[in-house]
């Protein structure tokens, strides 16, 4: 057994019917052009009679505030083999990817489902993988998943992401004595962290509230649409971008790509509440997740959050990309100034009420920020699932009471994915976003393509 970590039991915490707390991935793959006609059904059954045991996270199931291995464990309950109805459209993929990502897990159980998916258009087959939260973030989903992969093209072997062992897995499989003393010099570090806390909790009172332009707190995000409590139903919408595109942009304007991918979103956003008649006279906040992980372990959640101020009020794109650089390099010169103890200590400190707001549902409207956009770094070499080509990956979120909209992308080869999860109810024609989205990357080509800008036009 291993006890929970306080941010996985938060996000077993906010669970409920209407507000599932898992993330997910839809991986498209090619089959080879040498391939049976039976690949697909030889796939599913290799998978089904493999001998492999689950490794931990994927053979750990919910006790209490421990996680303990799953005696009992049923490869059926975790994977299952459909088909698409004709003609197999992306439309229709990603009407099953809502479906599905709009059910809870079962707690009984290892918290995960795979999903194998055929009859997709293109002689393409799919992959849909859902775990819950408290079990992996981003970068670790990310990582899982990769594993179970090969770089080799004529690689055959049938490994299934539940049982690739990982450095997390072989750690847990270490001394006792030693697990203890980690522990201990994880408590230890916790308590010499308090005293750099305490000092930036102070400038961040004395130097930054009220004084500094560019600095977001947790009071500042406006009451928008995105803002309302949300049901049970979801929808998934993705699309590919190409990054060279977005490279370009950020090279001629002397900035970051995730500068670049939040002021597209930002543009985007603000063409979409435009279209309702709902954009707020004050900017919109995102909140940007930030990896605090030190080490290649592929478990549990090592995360704390930048809060970015988007600029939606502004029209002009070089005015929102400002906006946003400066309140993202705010916070992010003060986690320099922290070590990962300090920065999840100080993000706890400073966003607490802001998450028992969102824990308790209390006041759904008024949330220290509009929405989640995430963006986490991919595989940037092909890869491969028993000679198939691995083709594209869509991350797919959560979405909250309060928190109607996530955005999630990831880079793989030379392509930004982008996974758009939203409640179906609260905002209508959710996916039209993916256009708006192609627009504001117009839009910035235009501007370097035409002035070839650079960094002075938006520091």
């Amino acid at each position: 057994m291993r006890p929970l970590h306080p941010i996985d039991f938060i996000f077993l915490t906010l669970e409920k019917r209407q507000q599932p707390m898992h993330v997910g991935g839809l991986f498209l793959f090619t089959i080879p052009d040498n391939a049976p006609s039976s690949f697909i059904q030889d796939l599913v059954t290799d998978i089904r009679n493999s001998k492999s045991i689950p490794i931990p996270p994927f053979n750990n199931r919910l006790n209490g505030f421990f996680w303990d291995e799953d005696e009992e464990f049923d490869l059926d309950h975790h994977f299952r083999h459909i088909a698409l109805p004709h003609p197999g459209r992306i439309r229709e993929l990603l009407t099953y990817i809502s479906q599905e990502h709009s059910t809870l897990i079962d707690r009984a159980k290892p918290l995960w489902t795979c999903h194998i998916i055929e009859g997709i258009e293109g002689n393409r087959f799919g992959m849909y993988f859902k775990i819950h939260h408290a079990m992996v973030d981003g970068i670790a989903g990310m990582r899982l998943v990769e594993k179970s992969l090969s770089d080799d093209p004529n690689a055959k072997r049938i490994v299934p992401p539940w049982c690739v062992e990982g450095p997390r897995a072989k750690r847990l499989k270490a001394p006792k004595v030693s697990r203890i003393k980690g522990l201990m010099d994880g408590l230890k570090g916790q308590l010499e962290s308090t005293p750099r806390v305490i000092y930036e909790l102070s400038q961040t009172v004395m130097k930054d509230m009220g004084r500094n332009p560019d600095y977001v707190s947790s009071f500042q995000a406006p009451s928008s649409i995105l803002n309302q409590r949300v049901s049970s139903s979801r929808r998934f919408a993705a699309q590919s971008f190409e990054f060279a595109r977005l490279a370009h942009i950020a090279k001629e304007l002397g900035v970051t790509i995730n500068d670049i991918v939040l002021a597209i979103c930002s543009g985007a956003l603000r063409e979409y509440l435009i279209s309702q008649n709902a954009l707020p006279k004050k900017p919109l906040i995102a909140m940007v997740p930030a990896s605090v992980r030190t080490d290649d372990s592929d478990m549990s959640n090592r995360i704390t959050m930048i809060l970015a101020n988007l600029g939606t009020h502004k029209e002009d794109p070089l005015e929102r990309l400002k906006i946003v650089r400066r309140s993202v390099l705010n916070a992010k010169e003060r986690f320099k100034r922290m070590n990962a103890n300090q920065i999840l200590n100080y993000s706890a400190f400073v966003y607490g009420a802001a998450g028992l707001n969102i824990a308790s549902g209390l006041m759904p409207k008024r949330q220290a920020f509009n929405l989640v956009i995430s963006n986490v770094p991919g595989p940037r070499e092909p890869l491969y699932w028993n000679g198939a080509r691995l083709d594209a990956l869509y991350p797919a979120s959560i979405v909250l009471d309060g928190q109607a909209l996530n955005i999630t992308m990831t880079s793989y080869l030379d392509k930004l994915e982008v996974g758009l999860t939203a409640c179906r109810n609260a905002l209508p024609k959710m996916q039209n976003l993916l256009t708006h989205l192609e627009e504001e990357i117009q839009r910035f080509e235009e501007i370097v393509n035409k002035n070839s800008p650079k960094l002075q036009a938006v520091s």
